[in-house]
């Protein structure tokens, strides 16, 4: 058996989180077409009969001198620290800028762990030969694959790869835990996933989203049968009353919106009935405040 620890790391929106999931057959971590949607290290699990691998999608590697992106970059750095494997993923569809040779120059240390992953291969303007000598002129990893993390294709070529180059062990988590995230985390994720995908320019970034409450509670049906509902009080938290406006639309349309399909998307996961009590509060420049950044950021 093999047991492995993985970092997934790349610069924003290369598709960290969809190759994720897409490994761990669930949803996992939250999408959306803005940069640095991800801002914790989340946990996806994969295991079958060669033993289990799991993953950390880190936030989106970018140089900024912006409290919260540097707070956001250390957490992508920090998941190096103790893993075993490097899920390094790049965009052939953009020029390798700075940040790209500078990720480079921090995993060319550990490239003999380190799987080189061109995703978006199936794209038009796809540059994969350019992109695979820049990759092997690097950084030389030990492995190099093109695949689609939308599309799945590659990706079992990907897991491969990965159980060749991952240590001897027992698996760290049972075999049907596909993550090992709190019920309130992923309570807060789909919430936010819902709200950042329906709103556009600066507001997806200050966003951010407060657990009140969140209760198992029963409820007696007209047969008198007892059943459950999980009651779950929420609030979307931006910096401007200008953003508070635009997240509950007009006569709440969108607040509304929000709700409804948020609500859907955490009865997919949680075994119960669920009400979701949501409203959105504003909180002034809050991704200049410390002791907030690092709480949510942790």
């Amino acid at each position: 058996m093999k047991a492995a620890f993985a970092a997934i790391i790349g610069r924003p929106s290369v598709g960290k989180s969809t190759l994720l999931n897409t490994l761990c057959g669930n949803k996992v971590s939250i999408v959306a077409p803005s940069p640095q949607t991800t801002r914790n290290t989340i946990r996806g699990i994969h295991s079958d009969e060669r033993g289990q691998i799991v993953f950390l999608d880190t936030p989106g590697f970018h140089d900024s001198e912006k409290k919260m992106n540097r707070y956001l970059k250390e957490n992508a750095l920090s998941a190096l620290q103790e893993i075993d494997l490097v899920v390094y993923m790049i965009d052939p569809t953009r020029p390798a800028g700075v940040e790209e040779k500078t990720l480079m120059a921090l995993l060319a240390p550990r490239n003999k762990t380190t799987i080189a992953v061109i995703n978006k291969s199936d794209l038009p303007g796809a540059r994969i030969e350019q992109i695979s000598e820049l990759l092997r002129s690097e950084l030389d990893p030990a492995g190099l694959i093109a695949l689609s993390a939308r599309t799945g294709e590659g990706t079992e070529k990907l897991l491969e790869v990965l159980y060749s180059h991952a240590p001897e062990g027992e698996p760290f988590y049972p075999p049907e835990y596909y993550t090992d995230q709190e019920p309130g985390f992923r309570a807060s994720e789909i919430i936010r996933e819902w709200a950042v995908n329906r709103v556009s320019q600066e507001v997806p970034h200050a966003i951010y989203v407060e657990i009140a409450d969140m209760e198992e509670r029963e409820v007696l049906t007209a047969a008198g049968e007892t059943r459950y509902k999980l009651w779950i009080r929420a609030f979307l938290a931006v910096e401007r009353e200008s953003q508070k406006g635009i997240l509950v639309g007009k006569n709440g349309k969108l607040i509304s919106e929000i709700r409804k399909g948020a609500r859907k998307d955490l009865e997919k996961i949680f075994p119960h009935r669920v009400e979701l009590d949501l409203r959105v509060k504003v909180n002034p420049k809050w991704r200049n405040k410390d002791p907030l950044l690092k709480r949510l950021l942790s």
